[in-house]
């Protein structure tokens, strides 16, 4: 029996809207790309169930969820200018979450190392009170505070490595310690946050590592930023639990975002993180879908997250892909957050 496990559900297609990026075909694409490469024969299957709304409102404000579920009701619209619901985008939301909460179960009751959760609506850029950039609940957010209340974990390390900054998840543990939050993204890019000298407040101050990224940014610069960064604060952090907020938009192919990963930088970073799960915390690692706008480009990427995870090797990289350079200013930048963040870290082992 494989130790990766996946969650997938037919009502998560029901979120859609006409000319949108984020939509349905998305995951369709992931779906097929993992059964065609026979990934999907090696892989768990972990049914999703709804969140409740009092699972919910471990994060978000009671009057925000009773306004998307209206708006749904109504049969859907536009939350703002980027973030639309359809007459089943509550009930996708809510199983999205509970996929999230699902594959939390299944980790902590040993059923499975590590598990990809295959959920949209996504959700790093939600707040608390409001949608924002294709986000209705805070999938991630929700998931760590569910890990606090139910099994009273004191230690969540959260990756963001999409190529939007989650500024949702910055802000909801902004001001705690029982969440580190890392996360490296395009610089000067929606939704402009994310800034390194952005650390935390308070209790929380110290536990948040932002690493912005120039346009241009490549496999061997997010390796380098996950060894000599996130590495060593993830040992001296010594995580129960890691949680990735996993955009694909950091993919050369993307239309939206303007880096160069390749599907061997998914499998790098990848690697890095399930190397700190097995220092630190049993292996246990849950990852959520978040953005990527290239269909091929994602679901080749998401093939190569699972192959890192369930630690098999078919063929699932782009035949041609850029050449990796190193860009401009990245030492620099690189150089810039290590002394921001050595005020709290000893950036070597």
């Amino acid at each position: 029996m494989s130790h990766t496990g996946f969650v997938f559900d037919p009502l998560y297609l029901e979120h859609k809207a006409a000319m949108h990026p984020e939509c349905p075909e998305r995951l369709e694409r992931i779906m097929a790309k993992i059964k065609e490469t026979k990934i999907l024969d090696h892989l768990q299957n972990i049914p999703p169930r709804p969140a409740t709304v009092e699972e919910i409102t471990l994060v978000h404000d009671n009057r925000y969820v009773e306004k998307v579920k209206e708006t749904c009701v109504r049969g859907g619209g536009y939350l703002d200018p980027d973030t639309y619901t359809s007459r089943h985008s509550y009930d996708a939301a809510l199983l999205a979450a509970g996929g999230a909460l699902a594959a939390v179960d299944a980790v902590m009751a040993g059923n499975v190392k590590n598990i990809f959760a295959l959920v949209r609506p996504p959700g790093h850029h939600a707040l608390p009170e409001r949608a924002m950039g294709f986000c209705l609940f805070n999938n991630i957010a929700i998931t760590a505070r569910y890990l606090e209340n139910k099994y009273n974990l004191k230690k969540i390390l959260i990756i963001d490595w999409d190529v939007h900054h989650g500024n949702g998840t910055e802000h909801i543990f902004y001001k705690e310690s029982k969440v580190l939050y890392f996360s490296t993204h395009q610089s000067w890019f929606y939704p402009g946050t994310g800034w390194a000298e952005a650390v935390g407040q308070g209790e929380g101050e110290g536990f948040t590592v932002n690493v912005p990224l120039k346009s241009g940014t490549g496999d061997q610069e997010y390796e380098t930023v996950f060894r000599q960064i996130l590495y060593p604060i993830a040992i001296a952090y010594q995580p129960e639990f890691i949680l990735i907020s996993a955009g694909q938009d950091a993919h050369h192919s993307d239309p939206i975002g303007g880096m160069y990963l390749t599907t061997y930088g998914y499998e790098k970073m990848t690697a890095i993180a399930k190397e700190i799960a097995q220092r630190c915390c049993n292996e246990r690692i849950v990852i959520l879908l978040e953005g990527g706008y290239n269909l091929e480009g994602q679901a080749q990427s998401v093939a190569a997250v699972f192959n890192t995870l369930a630690q098999l090797n078919f063929d699932v990289h782009e035949k041609t892909y850029p050449q990796n350079t190193v860009s401009s200013g990245f030492i620099n930048d690189l150089n810039e957050v290590k002394k921001i963040q050595s005020k709290y870290w000893k950036l070597y082992e």
